[in-house]
């Protein structure tokens, strides 16, 4: 198995012989790393494009902006709606590779214009675990995954992260609002609306990882596994039960088993897709 240093390394001299590149940019864990490293070693060669559209929550948008600030990179947007992905709107099984078709295209259109011809991202080697039909589309258009590539788990990317001061080593793992909603029903910016919502309340009392699973006037509140403690005050309950309802649900629920990544792809093993 290789040592976190030879991965290290690796990651490094990737990342030199790309000599320019354009990082896909989500303010996440991963693509801050990449954005870190990158800029370290290309300096002005390095370009970050960060992708704004109703799947993404305006925390995380805020969020990118601030990191490309500290970390010093030059950062580009580009804004999609949802009249942009027609298709990605009725959640079929590949609706992660229909947006990331169309925004990496963008994306290296984008580097085109800047006479850079490396567009990279921050797919690690977890992700091969799990339904990521997004991969599909990153290898279809020629996107590198320097982080992949170097045999980094999400484990090695947050300890290195924390040795090069970034203060996302420990951020919790992020994805697009659509992840909420099950397979097959409609994405609407009003339904992502109330999941962005939802959730920007459950982290301003307090919850650090999390999701809020959306099953029409049904939420369904996913939080780490050691977090469920907090549900057993009575008064916290009713005030999140009376929040929700506000925002729009009828029916407020927590799943008894916490947090789990992917946990809506549950959904595609048990029908067999």
């Amino acid at each position: 198995m290789m040592e976190f240093k030879e991965k290290y390394k690796k990651l490094q001299n990737s990342i030199k012989n790309l000599e320019k590149a354009v990082i896909a940019f989500s303010g996440g864990v991963d693509s801050t790393l990449l954005a870190k490293v990158c800029y370290n070693i290309l300096g002005e060669n390095a370009l970050a494009v960060t992708a704004i559209a109703p799947v993404h929550s305006k925390r995380e948008i805020e969020d990118a902006i601030k990191l490309t600030d500290a970390i010093g990179i030059r950062h580009k947007t580009i804004k999609f709606d949802m009249s942009d992905i027609e298709d990605f709107k009725y959640n079929p099984w590949d609706r992660c590779y229909i947006c990331k078709r169309k925004i990496f295209s963008k994306i290296k259109e984008i580097a085109h214009e800047n006479g850079i011809s490396n567009v990279i991202d921050g797919s690690n080697a977890d992700d091969v675990m799990d339904y990521r039909p997004g991969l599909k589309a990153l290898k279809e258009l020629s996107v590198k995954s320097p982080l992949k590539d170097a045999h980094m788990t999400k484990s090695d990317i947050r300890q290195l992260s924390k040795d090069l001061g970034l203060w996302t080593w420990n951020k919790p793992a992020l994805a697009c609002l659509a992840t909420r909603i099950p397979y097959g029903e409609e994405i609407t910016e009003g339904k992502l609306k109330i999941i962005e919502d939802s959730e920007s309340y459950l982290e301003s009392i307090g919850f650090k990882q999390f999701r809020l699973r959306y099953h029409g006037n049904l939420a369904r509140i996913e939080v780490a596994p050691d977090e469920r403690t907090k549900f057993f005050d009575l008064e916290l309950m009713d005030k999140i039960s009376n929040e929700l309802k506000k925002i729009g649900f009828t029916y407020v629920t927590i799943e008894l088993s916490g947090y789990r990544t992917g946990s809506m792809n549950k959904q595609k093993r048990q029908l067999g897709g």
